[in-house]
């Protein structure tokens, strides 16, 4: 079979037009590269891909006029017959009380052909929240400074930081992705290139709130702490070695003296997470002993085996086991008290949380998902205006070849483990369930290729985890967005996601408030983006060209943007320009959600993350420039109250 027929069976497009309006056409080589990485996807006969049911219509399913009548139908989930049924005509009508669920479907024509196919019967629509309008308080949770901390941001300081946010009337506090990264590269720190989504970032754990530690088990510690939380940045390497250190010592002494309370609260983590959070531990513990990417391990270990983990637990190694899974039970707990801290104060979204776009191929869900996950591509984009040269983001993504086969259970694992504590999560790059740009690795980014992703059955999957952990799920929707992409997204509830600073026409004038749609997240900025401080200062542009990148604009392109900025405001009746004029524009708008940063609230000239630096910046490194106990005394509180009024928690003016 030659290379364009592979590719049209694996959904893969070969040539496209860029952003720039040039016809890409993938290099050969390239192609077969990403052919060969991906797997082998089911070509169906009797239907047109992976079947979707969604409760509350009636769902019928059109039939590919191949076979011979009639066809016989069976669904199975959990091993178990759920439905089964014959049909005579070129459709299926199916049954209204369909369980909720990832199924089988198997289906057999009178000549004895049978094929399998994936099923979702997902409800209507995704959790779409219980409130007309709110707003939340963004954070990057590692840069939060208090005179408790080890130097970064933690659980505790969260808990503050939702006593912040209802005190400023809002209903949340959003955050940059938890996910785990790699412990023994603790400056690798950006939260966007995670080991695994499964699980949760250790570092952020307060190990002073551990029942079982004490200060005599690390007697150094509040000296080293309080040395830690000096200066601008976090020192994640001198951070993490105490951190680990005072985590083990927990341990032991867990171990040694918990109650059976706590035995017994372990042990239900423990079975409730299984049988992921005990390949997890043993994916960490393998990881230590052979200090290699996972495809380079001896043969018995480079696929995940439950049984092979059993004799790893049962082994010299068990403790360190126990350790890996301690350690995440302490963090999912203190995540856990914080969100039903932001319950009992009636907040009524809590937590959001982002979710990255992919993962590490050398870490634990590229390990243990190798058909759904392609180690050997890269997601990223084509070249554009910004990145004429593409982008390559070093992350591999799912493929729709190994979710099928596995009814997309690998997907539904990552959206349940985001949500679990969350009242909303964000998509990032929620494009790519549709179709992702994947790069394979060795070659350019502008030597890539967008593959097709199942895109009902994804957006099926998140309609069916959102309303199983009520949660509102955003999509971000920026860039170039397919047509019909975000009505279908919205068919689905899944909200967009709108940044003030991107919703501008042609001539660039920004749009007003009855442009933005009802069901999304508006906000002014996004970490990757200047603050408003830095951008009304022109302090982006200098920092860019200091780093020798493009900013995108030139000086008279941003005094011409102020004041398209000072036009839209006049027309909605604001005269100022100052942040709280413009949280009030967006205030207005219908969306039902508004993101505020608390960089901006404090003036923060610098962003969190300049796209396209790893050391030239201190991405993810920055520290807010004031402690959180002083916060609330610099926010303007009676002029966010005002701005945010129609959407605040608190009211009055």
């Amino acid at each position: 079979m030659d290379l364009l027929a592979q590719a049209q069976i694996k959904g893969v497009q070969s040539e496209f037009v860029d952003a720039l309006g040039k016809l890409r056409v993938t290099d050969p080589v390239a192609l077969k590269s990403i052919l060969d990485a991906l797997p082998e996807k089911r070509v169906y006969h009797f239907v047109q891909g992976p079947v979707v049911v969604r409760a509350l219509r009636h769902a019928r399913t059109e039939l590919a006029a191949t076979g011979a009548p009639p066809l016989k139908w069976t669904i199975t989930g959990d091993t178990k017959v759920i439905a089964q049924g014959e049909a005579r005509e070129p459709v299926i009508a199916w049954p209204a009380d369909l369980p909720l669920g990832y199924h089988r479907l198997t289906l057999t024509d009178a000549e004895g052909v049978t094929e399998e196919v994936p099923m979702i019967v997902a409800p209507e629509r995704a959790f779409g929240g219980d409130f007309d309008r709110g707003w939340l308080l963004a954070v990057q949770l590692y840069s939060i400074r208090s005179d408790r901390n080890w130097g970064i941001g933690d659980f505790t300081d969260l808990a503050g930081l939702v006593r912040l946010a209802k005190q400023l009337g809002a209903d949340g506090v959003g955050l940059n992705p938890l996910h785990v990264l790699f412990d023994n590269h603790p400056a690798d720190c950006s939260p966007y290139s995670p080991n695994s989504r499964l699980f949760l970032n250790p570092l952020y754990i307060d190990v002073e709130a551990i029942p079982e530690f004490s200060a005599d088990l690390v007697p150094d510690a509040a000296a080293t702490a309080a040395r830690l939380r000096q200066g601008d940045r976090v020192p994640y390497a001198d951070m993490a070695a105490l951190k680990w250190r005072a985590l083990r010592a927990a341990f032991d002494a867990f171990v040694t003296k918990a109650s059976g309370i706590r035995r017994n609260q372990f042990d239900a983590f423990r079975a409730d997470r299984a049988p992921l959070l005990s390949r997890f531990a043993c994916f960490e513990v393998l990881r230590h002993r052979f200090v290699a990417p996972w495809w380079e391990w001896p043969v018995e270990w480079q696929q995940p085996d439950d049984g092979k983990c059993a004799e790893l637990r049962g082994g010299p190694d068990k403790r360190e086991v126990e350790f890996v899974e301690f350690v995440q039970w302490t963090a999912d707990s203190q995540l856990q008290a914080a969100r039903e801290l932001a319950s009992q104060l009636g907040m009524r979204v809590g937590l959001y949380l982002d979710v990255a776009v992919g993962v590490q191929s050398n870490g634990f869900d590229a390990w243990n998902e190798q058909i759904a996950i392609s180690r050997h591509l890269a997601v990223g984009a084509p070249p554009d205006v910004l990145n004429t040269a593409g982008q390559d983001w070093g992350l591999a993504g799912f493929n729709a070849g190994g979710l099928e086969a596995q009814s997309f259970v690998p997907f539904a694992d990552m959206l349940a483990a985001s949500m679990r504590h969350a009242g909303a999560i964000r998509i990032d790059h929620v494009l790519g369930l549709k179709r992702l740009y994947l790069v394979p690795r060795g070659f350019k980014p502008d030597n890539g290729a967008y593959v097709q992703m199942p895109f009902e059955a994804l957006l099926a999957a998140i309609a069916r985890e959102s309303v199983a952990h009520k949660c509102i799920v955003i999509g971000e929707d920026l860039g170039t967005v397919p047509e019909g992409f975000r009505e279908t997204m919205q068919d689905f509830g899944i909200w967009s996601y709108l940044v003030m600073m991107f919703e501008r026409d042609e001539a660039g004038h920004f749009r007003n408030s009855d442009f933005y749609r009802p069901n999304a997240l508006v906000t002014l900025n996004t970490h990757d983006l200047c603050t408003y401080a830095g951008w009304r200062s022109f302090s982006d542009l200098k920092v860019k060209l200091s780093l020798g990148l493009d900013p995108g604009e030139n000086e008279q392109a941003r005094w011409d943007a102020l004041g398209m900025l000072d036009e839209i405001l006049r027309q909605n009746g604001i005269t100022a320009n100052d942040l709280y004029s413009v949280l009030a524009f967006l205030s207005r708008t219908p969306s039902r959600l508004l993101a505020v940063s608390l960089e901006d609230l404090l003036g923060v000239l610098d962003q969190p993350n300049i796209p396209g630096t790893i050391d030239e910046h201190p991405n993810w490194r920055q520290r807010l420039p004031i402690a959180l106990d002083k916060i609330a005394a610099k926010v303007d509180l009676a002029a966010l109250k005002a701005a945010t009024r129609e959407r605040s928690l608190i009211g009055g003016s």
